[in-house]
């Protein structure tokens, strides 16, 4: 790279080459002084512009004072300036891997420790996330006929997704989409990407419309989950055998079944979800829509870990269970969790 490319001078061309992608018409001085990342006058502006014209990166059209971006300004724009969004991806997915380790740690140690202090069997929903918002979205070259879609949102959430072009594109239209994606969705819960923006984002598209209708639809990937994506840790399912009323064998079998094979269990935290609920909530024998719970009471809660993540606490025993101490256990895991997440949040922003 040419060694006289100075931090300022990389941000004006960046600038330059921002604007120009927004507006279609050249850039002059005054409008990228108006800048509030360059904070620098306009006669330095002016010095700099006349440099990168020299270098290469930016050209004057013949009718006009200002400046559009060479081909050689976009190729150092996406090989340079655009790898920072990528190590920013990559910095996200190391993140999220580190706190997905250790979360499911605290999850399993959580259900251990519930049920060995209540004598009962627990069980505990991995976080889901909802209202999340986009943070943003990166279409980057894979070969001459792929794109990757990376689509970041709040709480890390990170999905990629793989997209096949009927024919190459070249890099100021790779550029272009990402601009237009990212000015329109940036910072938007994804529940108000509705039809309408669709609409309007693929008219802007033109001819890739159909390219950005498979980017959309790896953004709603991002917050659909399917039957087998929510994962449920267990503890204490032998501590059924301490009551009389659920140790004869087809009952206690049925009900550690339950717990091994989880599906039913899924089924009824995602209902218990879709009630809305967050409080602590009680389910008594026929009120339970697991047959082998029949004899059983469950008491579950909704522990929350900040950005739009939460999922379920659920203790579960006879009908004669303890219930304030169930109950008691379950308000001050609730606390001990989300402190457990604010400490860990305020260690990483330190």
């Amino acid at each position: 790279m040419d060694e006289q490319l100075t931090d300022r001078k990389k941000r004006i061309l960046k600038a330059i080459i921002r604007t120009y992608m927004e507006t279609g018409e050249p850039v002059g001085s005054r409008t990228i002084s108006k800048d509030k990342d360059l904070n620098v006058s306009s006669a330095t502006i002016r010095n700099e512009m006349s440099d990168l014209t020299e270098m290469g990166y930016i050209v004057q059209p013949h009718t006009s004072a200002g400046r559009i971006p060479s081909d050689k300004g976009y190729r150092l724009y996406v090989d340079e300036l655009m790898r920072e969004k990528e190590d920013e991806i990559e910095e996200l997915r190391n993140l999220m891997i580190e706190k997905t380790d250790k979360m499911d740690k605290v999850l399993k140690k959580v259900a251990r420790v519930l049920a060995s202090n209540t004598n009962y069997a627990t069980m505990i929903s991995v976080p889901q996330y909802s209202g999340s918002k986009l943070k943003f979205i990166q279409l980057s070259r894979v070969n001459e006929l792929q794109l990757v879609a990376v689509v970041v949102c709040e709480g890390n959430v990170i999905r990629n997704q793989i997209i096949d072009l009927d024919e190459e594109m070249d890099d100021e239209t790779i550029l272009k989409l990402n601009l237009l994606l990212n000015t329109n969705l940036n910072g938007l819960p994804i529940q108000d990407i509705n039809l309408g923006m669709i609409a309007r984002l693929k008219e802007q598209a033109g001819i890739h419309s159909g390219l950005v209708a498979r980017v959309l639809d790896a953004v709603a990937a991002t917050i659909h989950v399917d039957e087998d994506d929510m994962e449920i840790y267990t503890s204490g399912a032998t501590n059924f055998f301490k009551y009389p009323e659920l140790s004869d064998t087809t009952k206690a079998t049925g009900l550690i079944s339950t717990f091994e094979e989880k599906q039913q269990l899924v089924d009824l935290v995602k209902e218990r979800m879709a009630d809305d609920s967050t409080g602590v909530q009680v389910y008594i024998g026929d009120e339970l829509p697991i047959s082998t719970m029949k004899d059983c009471s469950v008491v579950t809660a909704t522990y929350e870990l900040g950005e739009g993540m939460h999922g379920t606490i659920g203790i579960v025993g006879p009908k004669r269970m303890d219930y304030e101490n169930v109950v008691n256990s379950l308000k001050t895991l609730k606390v001990e969790l989300d402190q457990v997440f604010t400490k860990n949040k305020s260690n990483e922003d330190g």
